[in-house]
């Protein structure tokens, strides 16, 4: 009697990267007086916290992002692949969304160090082929203390096909805002957050990239850009309250020289609910805010 031959089982795609999963890496930095008021003046504001006042919500995204030298960059400007992060091959990578928790105030110019921690790697299937999501903690704590801490969500995934666009056609959304605010991104405003962020991702700056490569019809305003500012409305309609949490999901991405909306009202139990509604009334960025 013949008997099958038994091969070696491949190992599962959700398990190739588990290594990964509990690494940690750890940065301090200074939060620079003269990086708040760069990003303050990019953003028009009249006013930036000076020395010792607490950093705006959001703002500490211009801190603890990787330095990385030119011939370490792959062609979509991003570090190449390995390091801290897991080597997942697939060539298009973005931040999806992050949840976040105010715990602290961190003083502007203070000496911050960041805790960084890999808590998953997941494989799914999406309509357009394969997505892995990484799930990266930060902790940012001053003098030892916890003061921001974030799960962040990095998606990976295949090259959109040629002729075909990776922005879906865009579905009004029904949303009913009480506070509505008009934002309109420019080319200098994408060129200095992401020099102010060290975020060599071409498709904020690199016109021909973005269309040629990456299939998007212009520039693309940065996801953490839109949640900032979505911060700094949440705190303009939110009274006296301080931000506690903040948690935001990109949905579609918005472009530079389309005018977008940022719009909210109030939640249950003291929270607002916000969003970013694209041009064509889409919705972009969809985020909750609670208050202490």
């Amino acid at each position: 009697m013949c008997s099958t031959p038994r091969f070696p089982e491949e190992p599962s795609v959700t398990t190739a990267y588990d290594d990964w999963v509990g690494r940690e890496e750890e940065r301090t930095e200074r939060v620079l007086a003269p990086s708040v008021q760069a990003l303050a003046a990019a953003l028009d504001l009249e006013d930036a916290p000076g020395p010792g006042k607490p950093l705006p919500p959001g703002w500490q995204w211009l801190f603890f992002n990787p330095v990385v030298r030119r011939s370490g960059l792959g062609g979509d400007g991003h570090p190449l692949r390995g390091g801290f992060l897991p080597p997942i091959e697939l060539p298009r990578r973005m931040w999806a969304g992050s949840r976040v928790r105010y715990l602290a105030d961190v003083p502007v110019d203070a000496t911050a160090t960041r805790r960084s921690l890999i808590l998953k790697v997941e494989n799914k299937v999406g309509k357009r082929g394969s997505l892995w999501f990484v799930t990266v903690e930060h902790v940012i704590s001053c003098e030892g203390k916890p003061c921001i801490a974030e799960e962040q969500d990095i998606v990976y995934r295949d090259a959109t096909p040629p002729g075909a666009s990776p922005v879906a056609a865009p579905e009004p959304y029904d949303g009913q805002a009480k506070w509505s605010q008009e934002f309109r991104p420019d080319t200098t405003l994408l060129f200095r957050y992401s020099a102010l962020t060290f975020n060599g991702h071409r498709i904020h700056y690199d016109q021909a990239y973005a269309r040629e490569e990456e299939g998007y019809p212009d520039l693309v305003v940065h996801g953490p850009l839109t949640a900032t500012l979505l911060q700094q409305f949440a705190v303009a309609h939110g009274g006296a309250r301080r931000l506690a949490s903040f948690d935001f999901r990109g949905v579609s991405p918005l472009f530079v020289g389309r005018p977008f909306r940022l719009e909210g009202r109030d939640a249950e139990s003291g929270a607002m609910s916000l969003w970013a509604r694209g041009p064509d009334g889409e919705l972009a960025m969809s985020a909750t805010a609670t208050f202490r």
